[in-house]
């Protein structure tokens, strides 16, 4: 785990432990060692310690928390770094992050390569940095550049580390060893943060607390952040980590914290799939074709232009074709304007897009994205072209929302080559990618989507075959609570609310509103079955018509409308619905407590590999609010036998279809999560 090499009278300490050089116990031992060992060398007359491999640390092991500690903590081991008597210089390459950082801020002096990249993401863990970092980083950088870095947790490249005096010194890149070491040995001081003071007001953590109030939110993790720093401020080193300890302990045990980690661990367990032999290697993918140049369409192109592989996008007629590539450029400029982008990679994005209205053009794509309306037969069509014109070997992916992948696959003549890729819009920004696994999806095609999905920056969750999928099978009871409580006496700023306050950017009507009421619809004005067909028999299709089930003004805001209510009362007459009170209690359970259960039936019927991969979808697809861990870990932690409970005592107003997950109501009497439901026998 630990290396070390003496070069002349400079010791070099090498962190050893791949992918990450994460500083797990063994890390942790070996670096107390080596400092003691190099301290006590008489030819010793400095110290360089670095990573091995790609970076220099990415921090603690998290795998350790809530595991038996081992000595040493990693305070005392960054303690132990700053009190050695001799110059300790970090050699920073690749990623230094969360420990990673707090182990080179223990150094006296700091090197870096210019691709390094410096951080301190403790908080989107819900926690702060525990191994002095908000103490020393303050010390160093100053209050308001602290506040940015620990509260924000975004990392910094090593040119404004420098700038900061975080970094002393850049490397020319490759030459980091050789220079760390040499500027060890220039030093004959050490240089010590415990030396250093830091000057600020109060009036700058109330300002940055006001200035960033919305992105704090109700998360714990930030204000103990900036409670950290101002102590940083106010207090001794000594006393300052142990005022960090007493928050990173109280955070640790937090409901939160809990639920980030769950989070984190979730999305790194949805990458794997099950039941694939472990060799299995994906497809080459060198040019990929698009179908559709509208909203999914071009977005979807936008993400694959972006990881650098060319794209042919077809559409069947020229203005559309324009249309949908000059949207693709727009978007591009913009981000551009914003400085996320240089105006070279908005031309070589570009450059790597080849429009056309040749549909044998996607003969030469080695993976084919079908993105156009939501139809069986047209999208069967289209399927069966496909099949005649594409070479052997190409993959073809549906973006289908809904519709059954195998009775796509069933119209060409290479069914194990045929998958879903679920897209959510904008495909552009949205990071989730439902990958949908057909009964005859080959292996490799499988890893190929997995693969491509990850490249192109998004969040890929393998899924089976059903209606809607993982997630929007999942919307589809919450939405018919939503409507079924509307007739009953509810209002939609109160069934929205329930949602809003768990922490959800909208609720289900103002979800419906934005997507589009009239998604689905029958299109029949005399046909008039529910609230649904009554507002868009008015037109009331949601915001792309300035009204649906809420009123909106000319920025799309919401409000409540007089229209939409009498057209909910004219329908509960019609239906002989006497309105009555419905409590929050009951919108909870009709329509959060519904998604749970059609969750667990989910997972019994294995379109879900595992609970956390349910939750994946949720936050990357849905918003449902990260600090929950995702709706299945919200449920084990309220309390499955309280979820069960809930919806018996509601089940008569759950609609016909209703039906109580049994692994739902199995897991609650054995007193087991979810996310363990394969202990239990079903």
């Amino acid at each position: 785990m630990i290396e070390t090499v003496l070069h002349d009278d400079v010791l070099e300490i090498i962190m050893v432990n791949p992918p990450v050089n994460a500083l797990g116990a063994a890390v942790r031992q070996g670096l107390c060692k080596a400092i003691e060992e190099g301290e006590a060398n008489e030819a010793v007359k400095a110290i360089v310690i670095r990573g091995g491999g790609k970076m220099f640390s990415g921090g603690a092991d998290i795998t350790e928390f809530g595991k038996p500690h081992v000595d040493p903590w990693l305070p005392e081991v960054v303690d132990r770094i700053e009190a050695c008597t001799k110059p300790v210089v970090a050699a920073l390459h690749g990623m230094a992050l969360g420990g990673g950082l707090e182990v080179a801020l223990g150094c006296h002096y700091r090197v870096a390569a210019p691709s390094a990249k410096l951080g301190l993401p403790e908080v989107t863990l819900g926690l702060i940095p525990g191994a002095g970092g908000t103490q020393r980083l303050p010390r160093i950088v100053g209050a308001g550049a602290a506040l940015g870095m620990i509260v924000k947790g975004d990392p910094i490249p090593a040119y404004k580390a420098e700038s900061l005096g975080l970094a002393d010194l850049l490397a020319e890149e490759g030459t980091l060893a050789e220079a760390a070491i040499a500027f060890a040995r220039s030093k004959t001081d050490v240089r010590r943060t415990g030396d250093l003071s830091v000057t600020a007001d109060a009036d700058v953590f109330e300002a940055f607390a006001s200035e960033n109030k919305r992105a704090i939110g109700r998360l714990d993790a930030p204000r103990a952040c900036i409670e950290a720093v101002k102590a940083a401020a106010q207090l001794s080193l000594a006393e300052g980590q142990q005022r960090e300890q007493a928050l990173f302990a109280g955070l640790m045990e937090g409901s939160q914290s809990r639920a980030l980690r769950h989070a984190f661990f979730a999305e790194r367990a949805a990458a794997k799939i099950d039941g694939l032999p472990r060799d299995i290697q994906p497809r080459a993918i060198t040019r990929i074709g698009v179908i559709g140049a509208g909203t999914m369409g071009g977005g979807i192109s936008m993400n694959f232009l972006s990881a650098g592989i060319p794209v042919t996008i077809v559409e069947m007629a020229q203005d559309a074709l324009d249309r949908g590539t000059g949207v693709m450029r727009k978007n591009y400029e913009a981000t551009a304007a914003k400085g996320r982008m240089t105006a070279e990679q908005v031309e070589k994005a570009m450059g790597l897009l080849t429009p056309t209205l040749d549909f044998k053009a996607l003969g030469e794509c080695d993976l084919v994205i079908e993105a156009v309306y939501e139809n069986m037969d047209v999208k069967k069509d289209i399927f069966a072209r496909l099949d005649a014109i594409a070479k052997p070997g190409a993959i073809l992916a549906s973006n289908t929302s809904y519709l059954d992948i195998d009775e796509i696959a069933l119209v060409t003549s290479r069914p194990q080559d045929v998958v879903g890729m679920h897209f959510f819009s904008p495909a552009n920004v949205m990071k989730l990618l439902e990958v949908v696994r057909g009964a005859r999806t080959a292996p490799d095609v499988l890893v190929t989507a997995m693969t491509l999905g990850r490249r192109a920056g998004k969040v890929p969750v393998v899924a089976g075959v059903c209606h809607g999928f993982i997630g929007n099978r999942m919307l589809t009871p919450r939405l018919d609570g939503a409507i079924a409580m509307l007739v009953e006496g509810a209002t939609p700023e109160q069934v929205d609310r329930v949602s809003t306050e768990l922490g959800m950017p909208m609720g289900p009507l103002q979800m419906i509103d934005l997507a589009g009421v009239d998604i689905g619809w029958h299109r029949d004005p005399e046909r008039i079955e529910s609230v649904r067909d009554a507002l868009n028999a008015a037109g009331r299709w949601g915001q792309k018509t300035g009204a649906g089930f809420y009123g909106y003004d000319d920025r799309r805001k919401p409000s409540p409308s007089a229209a939409t209510q009498k057209i909910i009362e004219e329908f509960r007459v019609q239906a002989g619905i006497a309105p009555r009170e419905i409590s929050d209690d009951e919108i909870t359970v009709r329509t959060l407590y519904a998604l749970v259960n059609e969750g667990a039936l989910i997972l019994e019927e294995g379109i879900a590999q595992r609970a956390s991969d349910i939750d994946v979808v949720w936050l990357y697809g849905y918003g449902w609010p990260r600090w929950t861990g995702g709706p299945m870990f919200w449920a084990n932690e309220i309390g499955l036998a309280a979820i069960v409970a809930g919806l018996n005592t509601y089940a008569g107003r759950m609609g016909p279809d209703f039906r109580l997950s049994p692994l739902l109501e199995k897991c609650a009497a054995a007193g087991k999560p979810l996310d363990r439901a394969d202990s239990v026998d079903v």
